[in-house]
């Protein structure tokens, strides 16, 4: 027999195969020094729970049904008695062991119709999650195990193993290893229209890891420059590959077309393994992690628009003004148009490629830490909504307390109150504190001992036993602590200590960086967890949960408005969980105080405005902080059909307002705009109009603008279906808008109606914020001088 080591990995993902009738578990990973390893683990067998009626007479009855039901389908099953928690209850369960994978599928519902059990429990968790939850393994941690060396079989790794003991979790804070990455970019040849993998080729894989390698088919030809690049992630050997909307797009292209000009596409780190479609949705790479930069982008909430190009400018890795941009219709004319056009097609490739290289770099310490603490795999992180991201962390804790799963039910969306958000104060004010509460609603959750476990159903529960919420008749008790109240503790309590941590460390340290992803990792679960209880497809869902947190919230903001008030201090706006007050700091602090003291909530001093503009939506503000910068808020959201230019006259005229105090230079902006407008000088591209199908274009009953574009997008020759985002320009001419629609890529600039952009987009983005200030629309067109009127008496100084 081999000898036995001691090894200590950090995995990556975790897979299995079934040989003959047993599965094997297989944890890709790094070792110490680096190198990558497979360990596979033979120890481990599917279950599944069967929860008996609680009636004390059933449960020798309902082992011997599940042993007929398990004879009926021909599986071999063995099964135990457990005692765990179910929302809080002790229950007698059975745990039904069963041979491979597919067989719990196979006798679940077998097993459901035995007379003597109530339900069939987590017969629906995966089994390579089902080994990583009863192992408490999660990606990008470090353990030990005592392991045997065996055979790489077709392994692309330095070493295999085979576990014999473990896996044990060593040091949490210590740091991963260094991950190869590599990212990639494809253009298609598609002179007709919307790229189709049966007909179109494949021009350009671009490929970057220290620098930039580029395969690109000259001759339209794209067999051998879909195996180069294969031999290329080979012989890089990646940890993770990143793209920009690679799942949508170039891996399913890329494996399509493989398919048809007979390319091996083997990239795997297993021989003969190519890219494929994962049960989660994603596309998985075995033994690599397959990352689409992409899902990070989807939930950010500062761009409209999440091109490659412009989510890169966003985030300062790579300006539009110093890349090569292209639209997808010019690429065939270029490609076709000699060496320049050639060159100018792979110069906009390499950009795409670096930029997403860049992006990768930004976004994936934070796709890490989320991993490691949810325990899914880096590569499905992101693709996963906020909701299963929280779902698979309590699953981890539900395992460690001894409480069942529950399973997740069909049930229609049910709405509730929700926080409460103050009319604002319209105008503009001076020295204003803005308060935010701590994780308000996890707070709430733990100071209330709010969940599903907790809830008294029945309404029946003593005064001095139960917490009751505010006009609500929701009671939840006070002992023991119930299972979110643990979790919840236990993650602001990892949060606090990674905070504290933290500053021992230099800013900029690999330490401190990977602390403060984790730090931020931990507050998107905690502040999820409210809102996941209303979720209709939470397996935890309660909505009378939801309902009480959010009722405590508006209770507590409105009794530190009352407090604030009786301090002298002027309230501004609230939303949520914060507060905009007058900046009195000595009775900023007692508010503090009371806050801490009586409602026993953390709140601080989140950030200071030197001046403040409301109109008088919610949520929708522009202030100018002590060190002057200027936070926008909402102004982007105000309607879906606003241009670029539209927007950007909003920012500017919000900052000219507040630093330059003079709606005369405002008034004079706006009317410069207006005439470059009209002298064609504004840029298409903000200009476009960009909004989003619902539905089918054969769905609208009535030609909406971007339906009317869309129709003329398919006449290009673009196929564009549900979700897709539709770009348009106003043209001259008569009739309806809808009839006066051009899809961007078809317009030129002279064509652009300027009345339409200056009456229907400028002017009215103006006066959202200029009316408060007595500006009339006839001062923006030029028709009344209006003065340099400055603000100091808005200011309230002579």
């Amino acid at each position: 027999m081999s000898q036995t080591l001691e090894i200590e990995f950090q995995p990556l993902d975790v897979s299995y195969e079934v040989e003959g009738k047993r599965p094997k578990i297989i944890i890709w990973c790094k070792l110490r020094d680096g190198s990558t390893a497979v360990i596979e683990d033979r120890r481990f067998l599917p279950y599944f729970y069967a929860l008996p009626k609680q009636d004390g007479q059933s449960i020798e009855r309902a082992k011997r049904g599940i042993e007929r039901a398990c004879l009926s389908k021909k599986v071999k099953c063995s099964i135990s008695e457990e005692e765990k928690k179910y929302f809080g209850s002790k229950v007698k369960v059975l745990k039904v062991t069963v041979e491979i994978p597919e067989q719990v599928r196979l006798i679940r519902d077998v097993v459901k119709e035995v007379p003597e059990i109530e339900d069939v429990l987590e017969a629906d968790v995966r089994f390579s999650l089902r080994y990583m939850i009863d192992h408490d393994m999660k990606p990008f941690r470090w353990y030990s195990a005592s392991v045997i060396e065996i055979e790489k079989q077709g392994y692309r790794v330095k070493k295999a193993f085979e576990m014999i003991e473990g896996p044990k979790e060593l040091e949490a804070e210590s740091t991963p290893p260094k991950l190869k990455m590599l990212a990639f970019d494809i253009e298609v040849y598609s002179p007709a229209g919307s790229p189709r993998p049966s007909s179109d080729p494949i021009i350009i894989i671009g490929t970057m890891d220290g620098g930039v390698e580029q395969f690109y088919a000259q001759d339209k030809q794209d067999k051998g420059i879909i195996e180069k690049f294969a031999s290329r992630v080979r012989e890089i050997d990646p940890d993770i590959v990143v793209g920009y909307n690679t799942n949508s797009f170039d891996w399913q292209y890329l494996m399509e077309r493989s398919k048809i000009v007979k390319a091996e596409l083997d990239i795997g780190r297993k021989e003969g393994s190519p890219p494929s479609m994962s049960v989660m949705g994603h596309i998985s790479i075995q033994g690599r992690l397959n990352v689409d930069v992409f899902n990070f982008v989807e939930e950010m909430t500062g761009t409209k628009r999440k091109t490659l190009d412009e989510i890169a400018d966003y985030m300062g890795v790579m300006k539009k003004s110093d890349r090569v941009l292209l639209e997808w219709y010019d690429i065939p004319k270029l490609w076709d148009s000699g060496a320049d056009g050639m060159k100018r097609v792979l110069a906009y490739n390499r950009d795409d490629v670096v930029s997403t290289y860049r992006l990768a770099e930004k976004f994936i310490p934070f796709g890490l830490q989320l991993s490691g603490l949810t325990g899914i795999p880096l590569d499905q992180i992101m693709a996963a909504s906020v909701g299963f991201r929280l779902e698979y962390y309590l699953m981890r804790k539900a395992f460690k307390y001894g409480e069942l799963v529950p399973n997740r039910e069909e049930r229609g969306r049910e709405s509730y109150k929700g926080a409460i958000v103050l009319q604002p104060l319209p105008g503009v004010h001076e020295n204003v504190a803005v308060l935010d509460f701590a994780s308000m609603y996890p707070n709430i959750m733990i100071k209330y001992n709010v969940g599903p476990d907790t809830l008294v159903r029945n309404g029946d529960c003593p005064e001095d036993q139960c917490y009751e919420a505010p006009g609500l008749k929701h009671k939840f008790r006070k002992e023991p602590p119930g299972f979110f109240k643990s979790v919840l503790a236990e993650l602001l309590n990892a949060r606090k200590k990674m905070r504290e941590e933290m500053k021992k460390y230099p800013l900029g340290s690999p330490e401190r960086s990977i602390l403060d992803e984790r730090q931020k990792a931990v507050k998107v679960l905690a502040n999820a967890t409210y809102g996941y209880m209303g979720w209709q497809a939470a397996r935890w869902y309660c909505k009378e949960c939801a309902e009480a947190v959010t009722a405590w919230g508006r209770a507590n903001i409105t009794a530190a408005i009352g407090e604030a008030k009786r301090l002298g201090l002027k309230v501004i706006y609230g939303d949520t969980d914060s507060l905009f007050v007058e900046n009195k700091p000595e009775q900023v602090e007692k508010l503090v105080k009371w806050i801490e003291t009586e409602l026993g909530l953390e709140i601080k001093v989140d950030k200071v405005y030197r001046k403040l503009f409301f109109t008088e939506a919610k949520k929708r503000y522009v202030g100018l902080t002590e060190d002057g910068t200027i936070d926008i808020v909402g102004f982007e959201a105000i309607r879906g059909d606003w241009s670029e230019i539209a927007k950007e006259i909003q920012v500017e005229v919000s900052r000219i307002i507040l630093e330059e105090m003079s709606t005369g230079k405002a008034v004079e902006y706006v009317r410069d705009v207006i005439r470059k407008l009209r002298e064609g000088k504004i840029p298409m591209e903000k200009l476009v109009i960009w909004k989003t199908l619902t539905k089918k274009i054969e769905e609208y009953e009535v030609d909406a603008p971007h339906v009317a574009a869309a129709k003329m997008y398919e006449s290009h020759g673009l196929k564009v279906s549900p979700g897709d985002k539709v770009g348009y320009v106003i043209v001259k001419g008569g009739g309806k808008i809808s009839e006066k629609v051009k899809p961007y890529f078809a317009a030129a600039l002279d064509e652009i109606d300027s009345d339409y952009y200056a009456e229907h987009q400028i002017i009215p983005a103006a006066m959202r914020i200029l009316e408060y200030f007595g500006v009339r629309e006839t001062e923006l067109r030029g028709s009344s001088k209006g003065g340099q009127r400055s603000l100091m008496d808005f200011f309230g100084k002579k």
